[in-house]
Formats: structure tokens, sequence, C-alpha cells
């Protein structure tokens, strides 16, 4: 474990994690091991068939925490029978150490506790445990039309593993974000257009839509409980975390897999630390309005680059961002997030309006209560509503998984590609506002040709990483003011 609390697997496994407090991280402890990576190639493995003809079966791609414990969020749906039966990822260590906690941890904590029940839902053989770039399509090979193949690895390989998904007629879960440039946000707009086409149903990892009192603030604040909108907040001032600094490359593995595995730390593999960790309040923020700004100015810097033992930071990321941005009708949202340590810590969010003001999340991504004022001041004496949620409901990660399956099995419309890419378009703006000093509108981010890995479908452990260090194992970093067309 590191100097920052993080495991041997948050470092290194091919999955995504921002070690929120009350994230479904939490719920599988952090576990994991290092490995050199390989490729394992072999021939597809055909679809699984379970016992019961209503099983829906489960692919997991990207088996770290993230991953994984979208996987125990599944498990315990109320919506019928799930299996997993495939997973694959790039580093041949994890699967077998998250398949073994991930069968201890729903053991301890499922409704449904008997041996074999877990036996039941959890069917992963060695035949059926693919590592390399190209796992993802023998574990989607396992599945057929109806089943849900889980896209969980650095948000580079999205679209990569979307267009297969689709390919093979999969429903989707895909944990954000979902792009980081204009050109992977264009290509997954088509996706998700197609995905709908097929009557795919596809779920987005932006959990805030899922919470039942975000849900119900929303009604509330469309219904004009607050007025209209005029200023929405939210912060995510907090201390480093996941893999967001990290030190120079010590030679093994390949480049492009220590930076695979360091995910946080490169713009290409993420969109870095501002993407990861501050989507989740961009995201509510700008639900509560029910529109997407227009344009974003912004500000941040680089400050901690060294760590307590001497060695420098190499990473891309700014230390704190500070973003403005605008909606169509003069709206603000304003931005703030900081990665350092020792300093006041605030991850929440909140609106304004012209008849009072509500708590979005009162602590955490979407921790809950939210409520709502009759004054600006948030003083209890002007409360008008304080939500409450009924336990079989109060995790919202949970709730997309029920959503998502619900839909499944009722065939109900369900696609939140549109809204999660447009999510990242925005949490994309932002960086680039702030990595440029310019002003950058949501359709210049969007329609942006600069795309940070190209050719990421074509990756092998060979490949070179997409950015180099210098002499020193230094990346490049964004300069505003110097390069103000591009970010880095």
């Amino acid at each position: 474990m590191d100097k920052y609390g993080q495991t041997a697997e948050e470092t290194f496994a091919m999955s995504n994690n921002t070690g929120n407090a009350q994230s479904r991280r939490d719920f599988l402890n952090k576990a994991g091991c290092f490995a050199t990576a390989c490729s394992l190639a072999g021939a597809g493995v055909p679809r699984v068939h379970a016992a019961e003809n209503n099983t829906i079966r489960l692919a997991l791609i990207g088996c770290g925490a993230r991953g994984t414990g979208a996987v125990a969020n599944a498990l315990i749906v109320n919506q019928g029978p799930l299996q997993l039966v495939a997973m694959a990822d790039v580093f041949p260590g994890v699967i077998e150490h998250r398949l073994k906690y991930l069968r201890g941890s729903i053991q301890a904590s499922w409704d449904r506790t008997t041996t074999d029940g877990l036996a039941a839902s959890i069917d992963v053989p060695p035949e059926r445990r693919f590592v390399g770039f190209d796992a993802y399509r023998q574990a989607m090979d396992c599945l057929g039309p109806g089943d849900i193949a889980i896209l969980a690895t650095p948000p580079v390989f999205r679209w990569v593993h979307f267009a297969y998904a689709i390919q093979k007629g999969l429903n989707v879960f895909m944990e954000k974000p979902l792009t980081s440039d204009g050109p992977t946000s264009r290509r997954m707009l088509n996706q998700g257009a197609e995905s709908i086409a097929k009557n795919l149903k596809v779920g987005v990892g932006l959990m805030s839509r899922h919470s039942r009192p975000i849900q119900e603030l929303h009604q509330r604040i469309g219904d004009g409980e607050i007025g209209d909108i005029f200023l929405l907040r939210a912060y995510r001032l907090i201390g480093p975390l996941a893999t967001a600094f990290s030190h120079r490359w010590p030679g093994t593995p390949s480049e492009l897999l220590w930076q695979v595995q360091r995910f946080h730390s490169f713009i290409w593999a993420s969109g870095g630390c501002f993407n990861d960790f501050y989507i989740h309040v961009i995201d509510n923020a700008c639900w509560m309005k029910d529109a997407w700004p227009v344009k974003a100015q912004a500000i941040g810097g680089r400050h901690y680059r060294t760590s307590p033992d001497g060695r420098p930071y190499v990473d891309q990321n700014f230390d704190t961002y500070g973003v403005e941005y605008t909606f169509a009708d003069g709206a603000k949202l304003m931005v703030d997030g900081r990665c350092m340590p020792g300093c006041h810590n605030d991850h929440s969010s909140c609106a304004q309006g012209t008849r009072g003001a509500a708590v979005i999340s009162k602590s955490g991504d979407c921790g809950p209560p939210s409520s709502t004022y009759r004054s600006h001041t948030f003083d209890p004496a002007d409360l008008i509503w304080r939500s409450e949620t009924a336990p079989g409901e109060r995790s919202p990660y949970n709730n997309e998984w029920n959503d998502l399956v619900d839909a499944i099995r009722n065939d109900k419309p369900y696609n939140e590609v549109k809204s999660g890419v447009e999510a990242c378009v925005v949490s994309n703006m932002g960086r680039r506002a702030a990595h440029t000093g310019r002003i950058v509108t949501f359709d210049e981010a969007l329609q942006d040709d600069q795309e940070f890995a190209p050719g990421a479908d074509k990756f092998t452990a060979d490949s070179p990483a997409p950015v180099q260090a210098d002499a020193d194992g230094r990346y490049p970093v964004p300069q505003p003011g110097i390069l103000t067309q591009r970010e880095y």
C-alpha cells in the first residue's frame, strides 16, 4: 500500500477507482495484486447456457475495484437472476484475485447468503478468464443477445469495447467517464444512436441520476419549488487519491501498460483527474438545470510536484481547478476542484434559484439528504423539504442496476449514452479551458479534432505509449497561455 493508502490493485488494475468515501468501491475492500502483463491467445468461447432460461449473463471487462463493485451491485438486484460468466483484463493476476475477493465479499453481505445461491451467481472457470488487449472480445463471445457486458476499463477503451458489444447485440453497463476528447465523443454519440436503433439497453455509471433523493429534488425544482436557477456550485476539495499523482516510470511493465495502470495520471487514458473525479458533481448540477453549459472559462495550477520523499511527480494533472460554466440563459455553474493534503475538504453540490436554494449532494458525489430552502442561507429555519429514502433504495449504485435490469426484462426504453457523453463533453471543455487559458464552448469541445489516443482499438502490450517521457522521466503538461490550441 502506498503513501495515499492505495492498494496495488488501485495502482495497477485496468479499471477506474476514484476512492470516493461513499462509493461502491467501499463495498469491496480494496485489494489486488501486481503482475507483469501478458496476452493470452485463444479461440472464442461459446456462449454459456445457464440452468434457468431467464438468467441474464454478465461479462466483466476490466476487473479492478470499480468493475468488481459493479458486479457486486448487479448480483443483488431484485429483478430476477443474473450470473457472472466471464472476466477480462490486461493484467493476468488481477482476475483470479478479484474473483476470489468478489466471492468472499458477496457471501458476507448478500441478502441471499446461501452457498448454492452464490455458486449459481458466479461461474467463471479458468477457461472463461481472458487476458490481453483483445480479451474483451473473448469475454463478450461468452454472451448472447439480452445479456450484459460491463465495461469498466480506463475510459480510452470505452468506444472500442462498446462497438463490439453493439456488434454482438449485447446490453451494456459502462462506467464513467466515457470520453476525453472530441473525436471519441462524436464516435460514442453515433454508437449510442446505433444501440438505440438495435433496442439495446445501456446504463452509464453516473449514479446521481439514480439517487432517489436527487430524483425527487429534480422533480421539485422542475415544479418551481426554488424558482429559476441562476447559480449552481459544485465542490470536490479533497486530498490526493487513486492514481492521479505518479512518479517516474520504473521501467516495467511496458510504458504503455504502466500508463494504463496509472490512468488517472494521463489525459489520454482518462481525461485526468478532472474528468474522473469532478464529473459526478458537474453532472448532478447540470441535471438540476436540465441544460448543459454553452461555454467555460477556468483557472488551474500545479503546486505540489514533489512527494515528501523528494521524488518528483511526472503526471499531467493540475492540483487545483476552478471553472465558471455559463448556460445559455446566463446562469452559472461554479466548479472548484483540489487534490491537496491538509486542506479544508468540501465534497458537495447545491443550487440557488429566484425563490430559494437547494442542497443537491450534502456530502460526496450524491450523498443524502437533499433539501430545499426558502432562503439562500440554507438556514434550518427556512427548510421546505428534506429527503428521506426507503431502506431498499438507499444505494444509487444498486438502483442503477435495478433500473437497467428492469428495462431489459420488461423491454422499456433505456439508454443513457447521450447524456453520459454530453456530461463528458462538459467536463472536457472545463478541463480544456483550464489547460489552455482560453474560453472553450461546448460545440468547440465536441467538434475538436485532437484525439489523444488514436488507434486505441489496435493496442497491444508492445505498442508505444501515446505520450512519451522526457530525459527526466516527466510527461508533457498543459501550459495555459503558451499552448492554447492543444492541451499538451
